[in-house]
């Protein structure tokens, strides 16, 4: 950012000293366009397009803005186009009834559910099929619904008008951009060089803007709030901007995060996040050309494991193409076909594109502090709340990346001898290629954490409603390291949370603490509106700064938390944030823990958590009902939470899954 941090901190002081509580700084022009929604949807990722699609189902008005050209975050824009499934949830189709769409017209698309044959996946393929087939359920689901869908690409939001009482977002100001005459067309330019110009108010010699205000459509006064915006953006970016309580990055250890890697909160370690790329397999070997920077970033590369040191491993991991079919391979008892001249591999790998800051200064989604020091939460001041830095560093990661697959011989964690070159390969880009961009990466980077929202005080968590480690993981929590690492009492208050219905026994002393079982399911939630089942699964931050020194290790514990979870539940209340009554939140900003979030982060989740939203606020709106109001109330009854969740279940998106309940504790067969 080339501003000056002291100036602006000055200058943010003064302000926050005479401000009321919601200031808007003017545009520089009165807004090109006025958009009258039911639903403002901020991210054209699966929860937003999910969001939309039980709106638009409901017969609402929905508006859909998304800062790429592409439908689908994790399966098109990002480049993710590998489905993350769990067994028994797949085999039994146990999904939401947009989701299981989805999987059908991929079928439909292919005449097959896997046209890449990789093996991560029981279905692989191009990500601008995602974009296109998503589109078409959209337009489908405005039709059968009789609602109508306002889609707005290459569009931000730029600030919020909040009421001054803090309670209601009355409207948001967005900023849409289009090439500018004899300016190069879209997704020319990596993110790095756009993102910046794409919040600024200002034509630029790259783009044209359009300001646009979306307000409520309903313009009659109403006791509770005329229209909802949802926060689907991959970083929480609604979130911040509204200044509503959140978390980032890891939580301290406690009885509830009993795994964590830190005694104290560290909001600068998140996940890290990938520029994904399409590489072709090709008949002859090609002319390779090493980046500049490559050497600045070839220290940190490995194929990670033993296990998987394999190119033809790596390559048909995440392949999304495949015309023609391979002789089978076997590696480490890993099956897979050969890859074959033509197939197309989309690469995301930890120790190769992923990009893991885990420092003040380099980390890329800000922090509060961070944000206000830099004047973003200053009226116009938002320019995405992210580190161009880290973006540009992530981009030239990749793009070393891949010279190391087909050129390189070193490798980070194995050593020498095991890495040899493979130049029978070529990098896929232009406006045709998978990724849909002139230069080959992803046109948005692959978030797996962001900001994460503190849900309102709640029965049972006065601090503000969480779901935690515990309420989800399969760990067995009397291992020694925990009898090690927490002190006596947190160990204690562990064994209690973990004890279900045995507590009242353990804390009377009727039962001892040694005589308490594993706990053998996750939490049940009497608000539940949606349903997840992952791993815990971790793509740690590095330990120094810059992530790709030489020698550089990741986060010491951060895997600790890592590992199986039992099929789980989105809870109502993890969408709903403090302060703001027509704000809900999806996708990956739900109010998780750092070491849940870890699961509740993959595409069927993300699809739940969206199709949750969208009814949740349809619903809302037509029985005059604000969200927090139906579970204001728990643990007694809510009969307008029961009426929410009948609604779900009848609409074919399973509120939990078969014979859950607080006694069955047979949760084995779940894989």
């Amino acid at each position: 950012m080339k501003r000056s941090l002291s100036v602006i901190t000055i200058f943010s002081t003064f302000v926050s000293c005479f401000a009321p509580y919601a200031v808007v700084a003017a545009p520089p022009r009165n807004p090109d366009k006025t958009v009258n929604c039911d639903m403002l949807v901020v991210g054209g990722g699966l929860s937003g397009v999910a969001t939309a699609y039980e709106g638009l189902l409901a017969g609402r008005r929905v508006c859909l803005t998304e800062i790429t050209d592409w439908l689908g975050g994790q399966i098109s824009a990002q480049g993710t186009s590998a489905l993350d499934e769990r067994p028994t949830q797949r085999r039994k189709l146990f999904y939401s009834r947009g989701y299981l769409e989805l999987r059908k017209r991929i079928l439909e698309q292919y005449n097959q559910l896997n046209p890449g044959k990789c093996w991560v996946s029981d279905s692989c393929f191009l990500p601008g099929d995602g974009h296109k087939i998503l589109g078409r359920m959209l337009k489908n689901a405005a039709k059968k619904g009789k609602g109508k869908l306002q889609w707005f690409p290459n569009t931000v939001i730029k600030e919020l008008d909040i009421s001054s009482d803090g309670k209601i977002i009355n409207s948001a100001i967005a900023i849409q951009h289009q090439p500018a005459k004899g300016a190069s067309p879209l997704n020319t330019l990596p993110l790095s060089q756009t993102i910046e110009d794409s919040y600024s108010y200002q034509n630029s010699d790259q783009f044209n803007k359009k300001i646009i205000r979306f307000v409520s459509r309903q313009q009659k006064q109403r006791n509770t709030p005329n229209w909802y915006v949802v926060d689907a953006s991959e970083t929480g970016e609604i979130i911040a901007l509204a200044d509503v309580p959140y978390r980032l990055g890891i939580d301290a250890r406690s009885h509830l995060e009993p795994s964590s890697s830190s005694a104290n909160n560290d909001p600068y370690c998140t996940q890290g996040f990938t520029y994904t790329f399409a590489m072709e397999a090709t008949k002859d070997a090609q002319k390779q050309q090493m980046p500049p920077f490559y050497m600045q970033y070839s220290p940190y590369f490995s194929y990670e494991l033993e296990r998987l040191a394999s190119f033809p491993l790596v390559f048909t991991y995440r392949r999304i193409w495949s015309p023609q079919q391979g002789e089978p391979m076997k590696f480490r008892g890993i099956n897979f076909t050969a890859p074959t001249p033509g197939d197309i591999s989309m690469q995301n790998w930890t120790w190769g594109n992923d990009y893991r800051p885990g420092t003040s200064q380099d980390n890329l989604v800000y922090t509060r502090q961070q944000l206000e020091s830099s004047g973003q939460l200053q009226p116009g001041g938002w320019i995405g709340g992210l580190r161009t830095e880290s973006l540009r560093k992530a981009e030239e990661l990749s793009r070393s990346y891949f010279y190391w697959l087909v050129a390189g011989t070193t490798d980070s964690q194995l050593g020498e001898g095991v890495k040899k070159p493979h130049p029978n390969h070529r990098f896929l880009s232009g406006l045709n290629s998978p990724m849909g961009t002139v230069h080959g990466l992803s046109k948005y980077p692959y978030m797996r954490e962001g900001r994460r929202i503190i849900g309102r005080p709640s029965w049972g968590q006065p601090q503000g409603f969480t779901i935690w480690e515990i309420d989800i993981s399969r760990r067995n929590y009397q291992d020694n390291y925990y009898r090690e690492t927490l002190i006596p009492k947190m160990f204690r208050r562990l064994q209690v949370a973990l004890a279900g219905l045995e507590a009242t026994s353990i804390i009377s002393g009727e039962k001892r603490l040694e005589d308490t079982g594993r706990r053998t399911r996750s939490t049940v939630y009497a608000d539940a509106v949606g349903i997840g089942h992952y791993a815990i699964d971790f793509h740690p931050c590095m330990v120094k700064s810059p992530p790709e020194a030489p020698g550089n290790q990741e986060r010491p514990n951060e895997r600790r938390g890592a590992g199986q979870a039992y099929p789980f539940q989105i809870a109502l209340r993890a969408m709903i944030p403090q302060k703001i009554d027509n704000l809900l939140v999806g996708g990956k900003s739900i109010a998780t823990s750092h070491i849940a979030a870890a699961a509740y982060r993959v595409h069927s989740f993300e699809w739940s958590a969206g199709a949750a939203a969208g009814t949740t606020a349809a619903f809302a709106l037509k029985n005059n009902v604000a969200p927090y109001q139906l579970v204001d109330e728990l643990p007694r009854i809510e009969p307008q939470l029961l009426a929410l969740q009948r609604l779900l279940n009848q609409n074919n998106n399973p509120t939990a899954f078969p014979d859950t309940s607080i006694f069955n504790d047979n949760w084995d067969d779940w894989k």
